[in-house]
């Protein structure tokens, strides 16, 4: 059984984060509507990522689909554009992860 409170504390990160987000997928992005917005694990908690504030961002459906369980750093090494918007839009996200995305795509370039 759930303890009491999760899922309201749920709902609670969820709105804080799309709020910190600007409602704005940080992968396309394109602003949406809290109800087609999910919450991204930037590493995913399948590879040892949390829940962490610093670790969750908001991702439309289709971006979070295209993602999918890799971490964001192999997601966006070979997407430019996506890149670019999540180091734009996803500045709430742990350092160390917004370096490891810089370092995958530094590494496909040749340096």
């Amino acid at each position: 059984m759930a303890e009491p409170g999760r899922y309201r504390d749920r709902l609670t990160a969820r709105q804080r984060i799309f709020r910190r987000d600007g409602f704005r997928c940080v992968y396309c992005a394109q602003l949406f509507p809290e109800e087609e917005l999910t919450l991204d694990h930037v590493e995913p908690k399948m590879r040892g990522g949390d829940r962490s504030d610093g670790n969750l961002v908001a991702a439309c459906h289709a971006c979070n689909r295209r993602k999918g369980s890799r971490p964001a750093w192999a997601f966006l090494a070979t997407d430019a554009v996506a890149r670019q918007n999540f180091l734009r839009y996803g500045t709430a996200v742990w350092p160390r992860l917004r370096r490891a995305v810089q370092e995958a795509a530094e590494k496909r370039r040749g340096g």
